[in-house]
């Protein structure tokens, strides 16, 4: 089975409000075997819900509308769908006694139109709203199913767990379970990933690989679709393992594990410190670094030194070096990481300095930046990048790269 989400609301096509709802649901379905292609929001009308309906009907089994239950005149989803498959609205007994008891219970006068909540497809399958009024419903006309759900998430979240999923579940003959995992990369682009592994996705179809980069980061999502979980995820494995031999050097974590956090589970397993200058970054990569739980025990300390003043009076650079190299060079990071490392006593230092724009530096144009790492017991090592982008582009990546580096080097 394969489903497309029809959201309908005129205030999702203005940007008033975000649909969230689509989200929910196409989690849900992944995790009972149900494919969704495609995604779709129409305003409150009619007509073009009737176009978007006729469409969907060509490409998916099942069609879930969100919203439009509702009491008003422009909430119109019920209306459309059952003129459209030929079917009355009837009243529901139970829904109507549960709208009832609500205005009894709010002490609130009932007005007539109400009463519009409580009808529902003849014949459908009634989902009742624990959280509101207007009852969800399942309807099944030739070749295909209308699920219709109420908009507010708070209503539809519930009633899509307990009612709408399990009522799926017994309409497909088998249940096959989706099951993903996330692979993140470092240090590579998305066009060079893809070439490297481009015989596992010109030969995929289950499991299926899709790359997705973003913010200098590319990560691949292996999804398996199998009855049995343990077999999903055995595929997956054999992937993974595929990919990784391919552009393993680049891997650094799995689904939503950030740089920093693989930086700091590695500090920990190796029950390192580590203390900071920071020049363009001033401060981003101790701030990214302290906002992870348990940090206390690896990070000693910081300084931001963006002037030359302050990289000689609180990071102690000769002024000898800032005057033959500058501070955007490699001597200047390797001394800002040596001496931070030494001054805060701890077992790694690492330094940023460079470019961050829109004007150049030192006669070094934009995205000109040093990272510099001195871990106690090894030779100090500096890198270059020559990044592009935006001011703040510059910065978030040069404290990404510096995670990165350090990575490399435990």
């Amino acid at each position: 089975m394969n489903a497309e989400i029809i959201a309908v609301g005129s205030e999702l096509l203005l940007g008033q409000i975000t649909n969230t709802n689509a989200t929910f649901i196409a989690a849900q379905l992944a995790e009972i075997g149900v494919d969704v292609y495609y995604q779709t929001v129409v305003g409150d009308n009619a007509e073009r819900l009737e176009a978007a309906i006729r469409t969907a009907e060509g490409r998916a089994d099942l069609l879930i509308f969100t919203g439009g239950l509702g009491p008003t005149k422009d909430d119109l989803t019920k209306e459309t769908i059952a003129s459209h498959i030929g079917k009355k609205l009837v009243t529901d007994e139970d829904a109507m006694r549960s709208i009832e008891q609500f205005f009894i219970r709010t002490k609130r006068k009932m007005t007539e139109n109400n009463k519009k909540q409580a009808l529902v497809i003849e014949g459908s399958k009634v989902f009742p709203n624990d959280h509101g009024m207007a009852p969800g419903m399942l309807a099944k006309s030739r070749n295909h199913y209308y699920m219709l759900l109420p908009g507010p998430p708070h209503e539809l979240e519930p009633m899509f767990i307990h009612y709408a999923s399990p009522a799926i579940q017994d309409e497909l003959e088998t249940i096959e379970k989706i099951e993903s995992r996330v692979l993140r990369f470092f240090g590579i682009g998305e066009s060079q990933l893809e070439t490297e592994i481009r015989q596992i996705l010109e030969t995929q179809s289950n499991p299926t690989v899709a790359p997705l980069a973003k913010e200098g980061e590319v990560t691949l999502r292996i999804t398996a679709k199998h009855q049995s979980v343990a077999t999903a995820n055995q595929m997956i494995d054999q992937v993974e393992k595929e990919i990784l031999q391919i552009a393993g050097s680049y891997f650094y974590g799995y689904n939503d594990t950030t740089l920093m956090e693989a930086l700091l589970e590695k500090l920990s397993e190796k029950q390192l410190t580590l203390a900071c200058a920071e020049s363009l970054t001033a401060g981003k990569f101790a701030a990214e670094m302290a906002s992870i739980q348990g940090v206390s025990t690896m990070l000693k300390g910081g300084v931001v030194v963006y002037s030359n003043e302050a990289k000689m009076k609180l990071a102690k650079v000769k002024k000898e070096t800032l005057d033959k190299y500058g501070a955007v060079s490699s001597q200047c990071a390797k001394e800002l990481a040596e001496n931070i490392r030494s001054i805060m006593d701890a077992d790694i230092g690492i330094s940023f300095t460079g470019v961050a724009g829109p004007d150049s530096l030192e006669g070094h144009p934009p995205g000109t930046v040093w990272i510099g790492i001195a871990i106690k017991g090894k030779e100090t090592a500096a890198y270059l990048l020559e990044l592009s982008g935006s001011r703040n582009n510059v910065r978030t990546r040069s404290v990404k790269y510096g995670c990165w580096h350090l990575l490399k080097l435990l």
